[in-house]
């Protein structure tokens, strides 16, 4: 398909396509038409995706640059790809554990803002008592 459909069916743009090429993220080259234009295909569509998940969860772009030359080397360096992504994993779940501990404090306080606007309603006061 065309990097125009390749762009439309992974969610991101041109643009980041042609830069995900440059910047070394794309573990196996994209074909090429005889006319040169890039051609891809559905696994270098999932290849696509992949990367763009690992951008959002935080992963360094040369970090992911290193995860596409293991896999583009091929079989035997298994037990390197699955650290990299075990560490990047426990950085995403310790980010996670933070964003739910920050979330817990809002509820706490959406709580009691909750709780003091019942109880001015329950008793008639205004907005302004404490």
């Amino acid at each position: 398909m065309s990097i125009a459909e390749a762009a439309r069916r992974t969610g991101v743009s041109v643009h980041t396509l042609r830069y995900y090429e440059r910047a070394g993220l794309v573990a196996m080259p994209v074909g090429r038409t005889a006319g040169g234009r890039r051609r891809y295909h559905q696994i270098d569509l999932e290849w696509i995706v992949l990367c763009t998940r690992l951008r959002a969860t935080g992963m360094p772009i040369k970090t992911i640059r290193r995860y596409a030359q293991l896999v583009s080397a091929g079989y035997g360096n298994e037990q390197e790809r699955l650290a990299l992504l075990e560490a990047h994993r426990a950085e995403v779940a310790a980010r996670l554990a933070e964003v739910r501990e920050n979330l817990r404090l809002i509820d706490r306080k959406i709580d009691v803002y909750r709780g003091r606007l019942d109880a001015d309603t329950a008793v008639g006061a205004g907005p302004d008592a404490e």
